[in-house]
């Protein structure tokens, strides 16, 4: 007992230094690297002294896990409200309905192009590295995982194409407020443009009413935006506690063994942010200043592994530091949670039937195969909300659509974590891009906002 004792008396001091750097109110970048960096050196302490899966270790993270899973729950618990009330504040002051219907087709349209962009590249990748599943040893975990995933398979053949599009409207808004299903996110976006439009008709017919609900609406907004900033504050003691669990938990040799589909992957998510960028910078938005902005909540995405639980950090960073519309913000990263992930849904199940693809006797430069590829995981990203999972889900549906063995998909559990942090950083960067692109073309755009250093925000911020 006396060693995490000790270890948790590190930990404490590591949150004491963080607590002075954001004293000193130095910019978020540096308190979230020096988050990063020392949940990294903490990490990667307590695997060498006790390793892997020992009690020490395992007794020690047991409570830094606190830390981390409490900031993740706090983020969760902002996430519907943010939306809810964003999104009827947007609708409501811009009083232009129409517009909803070119914002939320131009941002599901980019998440969609830039999936099938991202699974063209996961081909690419792969057919570069030779990646194959022949040859990969299959332990005890990589089967039992390969037959649970078989199981799952039974349960999505029941669910149509229609059944997840169905699944996005909000029968039950109570429900969906308390994220009961997968696709609530979704339904609560529907719901609050429900309501805003409906805000915005009263208005018009009773201009008192109206003055009254916006007055109302200006209220929620604001206790929200101070409950996402006080939430927002313990980024840097999130990333951490994270970080730690992540370098301590993980095991060299499992990512030495597969670490040739390890650099493919990040090989294949560094091209698909580069692509972001080009978007990006073919639509007048500086890249390098868009990154510089946008890096704290990927590195956050980053360690969490959650993009649902990235969306206050993301609309945040969208409103605040990028100076895109509220509406594109919410819309864009509300949808970008739920469909259209460029890492999850594009890249991984492409570069996994790719992989298989040899051990069924197809050739995986046929064209032919890459074109139903493409199509196929397009498609399936756009419905994966409604049924939860992830990229699992994803590999899922499209190796069954390709009748390819779906029990191989268990073959990289032992590395999933790894490539899993990359993945949700991307899934998060294609939302942002689709908000920024779209905001810039419906001229929702704040050029003073985005034109604004780092060190000018903070004195924005503390004045």
């Amino acid at each position: 007992m006396l060693y995490p004792i000790l270890n948790l008396a590190v930990f404490a001091l590591l949150i004491a230094l963080l607590f002075k750097l954001q004293k000193a109110k130095k910019t978020l970048s540096t308190q979230v690297f020096a988050g990063l960096g020392l949940g990294v050196a903490f990490g990667a302490a307590l695997q060498f002294i006790y390793g892997v899966g020992s009690a020490e270790a395992n007794e020690t993270l047991e409570y830094v896990n606190i830390v981390g899973y409490g900031y993740v729950s706090l983020l969760k618990m902002i996430i519907m409200p943010l939306i809810l009330v964003s999104i009827i504040g947007a609708i409501v002051k811009v009083k232009d309905t129409g517009s909803l219907g070119k914002m939320s087709g131009s941002i599901i349209g980019i998440l969609l192009a830039t999936t099938a962009v991202s699974a063209l590249i996961g081909v690419f990748v792969s057919n570069l590295f030779g990646l194959s599943a022949e040859g990969i040893v299959q332990g005890a975990r990589e089967m039992a995982r390969g037959a649970a995933l078989e199981t799952s398979l039974d349960g999505l053949a029941s669910v149509s194409f229609a059944d997840m599009i169905t699944s996005f409207f909000p029968g039950n808004p109570f429900a969906d407020l308390a994220g009961s299903r997968p696709t609530s996110t979704i339904a609560v976006v529907i719901f609050a443009a429900f309501v805003g439009i409906a805000g915005v008709t009263v208005a018009r017919k009773e201009p008192e009413l109206g003055a009254s609900f916006e007055r109302f609406v200006d209220v929620a907004q604001s206790l929200v935006r101070t409950l996402v900033r006080m939430v927002l504050s313990l980024t840097p003691y999130g990333i951490l506690a994270l970080m730690t669990k992540v370098v301590a938990g993980s095991n060299v040799s499992d990512i030495l063994t597969l670490l040739n589909f390890v650099v493919a992957s990040y090989v294949g998510l560094a091209l698909i942010l580069v692509m972001h960028l080009c978007l990006l910078a073919f639509n007048g938005i500086s890249p390098l200043r868009y990154f510089k902005k946008v890096l704290p909540v990927l590195l956050f995405a980053f360690t969490s592994r959650s993009s649902a639980g990235t969306i206050p950090l993301n609309i945040d960073a969208q409103v605040k530091r990028l100076g895109n519309g509220e509406g594109e913000s919410n819309f864009s990263a509300s949808f970008g949670a739920t469909m259209g992930q460029n890492g999850c849904a594009g890249l991984y199940p492409a570069m996994l039937a790719v992989m298989i693809a040899p051990t069924v006797g197809i050739n995986p430069l046929d064209p032919s195969f890459i074109i139903s590829l493409i199509a196929i995981v397009t498609i399936s990203s756009f419905g994966i909300a409604g049924i939860g999972g992830g990229a699992t889900f994803a590999a899922l549906i499209v190796l069954s659509a390709l009748d390819m063995p779906v029990a191989l998909a268990g073959l990289l559990i032992s590395i999933e974590p790894l490539i899993d942090m990359g993945r949700t950083a991307v899934n998060v960067n294609g939302s942002m891009t689709a908000g920024s692109i779209t905001s810039k073309w419906l001229g929702h755009s704040d050029a003073a906002v985005f034109a604004r250093d780092e060190e000018q925000e903070l004195e924005l911020k503390n004045s």
